[in-house]
């Protein structure tokens, strides 16, 4: 105990102690490297099916269908259209199926975590500092273990982004839930519902928009954080910038730039209009 107190904790030491260990179940970490290339490649694959005028119509055309306004719809021809035309369009695929492959994994992990942790106050109180730790700690630490299990390119880039942007889609989901009014909740009690009908049915439903807020806050940091990924082999546009930053090519990185903040605008656009509830006209 006083050597630790002269020379330091080895908490370093331990945490290469821990990552050795963890190098021996690489069944576990090859399962995940699969997970993750299959739905990347997928959405690629997806994306690439359609020639571009026609994705971009679509798009455009089913953002009209919700929204019933041409502002938004209008914004993603011209966004996309730019994007077409400075020649980035593979680039802006690779980058948005890499932040869908890392939203959709922290959705499907942080909303199921979210509900428990509103749940149980024990879990909620154990969880919130590791909330707090995932989301103070710098982005570019993320990719040294993530660069250790899973080597470089696609894979590490979304494991890191995961990392980084669960924690917003958990922490929403849990105030959502537990800022249903008592009243309504005793209501369902009072009808007889079930935890699940409860659930389904009272909680969520009025929990949607403050869940899918934090959908929106957990896709905008996992394109931040795909972009940075760029250093470890990731593909997209991040790679555009990055290599306008290192080659001094001002013009290339603010085409690239550009590019991302399109994308950037687009999907908070459309994750905010997905939440939102759909306003009956009154005659």
């Amino acid at each position: 105990m006083l050597n630790w107190l002269s020379e330091g904790i080895p908490l370093g030491d331990w945490l290469e102690m821990l990552v050795e260990w963890l190098k021996q179940f690489t069944f576990f970490f090859d399962g995940i490297d699969w997970i993750i290339s299959t739905i990347s490649s997928s959405l690629e694959s997806v994306l690439f099916l359609f020639p571009v005028w026609l994705l971009i119509g679509l798009l455009a055309l089913s953002v009209w269908w919700k929204a019933r306004s041409w502002g938004l719809p209008l914004f993603i021809v011209l966004g996309l259209g730019l994007i077409w035309n400075l020649g980035y369009w593979d680039n802006m695929v690779y980058t948005l199926s890499l932040v869908l492959t890392a939203a959709l994994i922290s959705v499907t992990v942080g909303i199921p975590a979210g509900i428990v942790a509103a749940r149980k106050g024990w879990i909620r109180e154990l969880l919130t500092p590791v909330l707090d730790l995932m989301q103070t700690m710098p982005a570019f630490v993320y990719l040294i273990p993530a660069v250790f299990f899973f080597g470089i390119g696609t894979v590490p880039g979304v494991v890191a982004s995961v990392i980084f942007s669960m924690p917003p889609v958990i922490r929403l989901t849990i105030l959502g839930i537990r800022q249903v009014p008592a009243e309504i909740v005793e209501a369902a009690d009072a009808f007889g519902s079930t935890n699940c009908q409860k659930l389904f049915k009272v909680q969520l439903p009025l929990a949607k928009q403050t869940i899918m807020a934090g959908v929106n806050q957990t896709i905008m940091l996992a394109l931040s954080m795909v972009v940075i990924a760029s250093m470890i082999g990731a593909r997209g546009l991040g790679r555009d910038v990055y290599q306008a930053v290192t080659q001094n090519q001002m013009g290339k990185g603010f085409e690239a730039g550009l590019c991302i903040v399109v994308l950037a605008i687009l999907l908070d656009r459309i994750t905010q209009l997905m939440g939102h509830k759909q306003q009956t006209k009154k005659g």
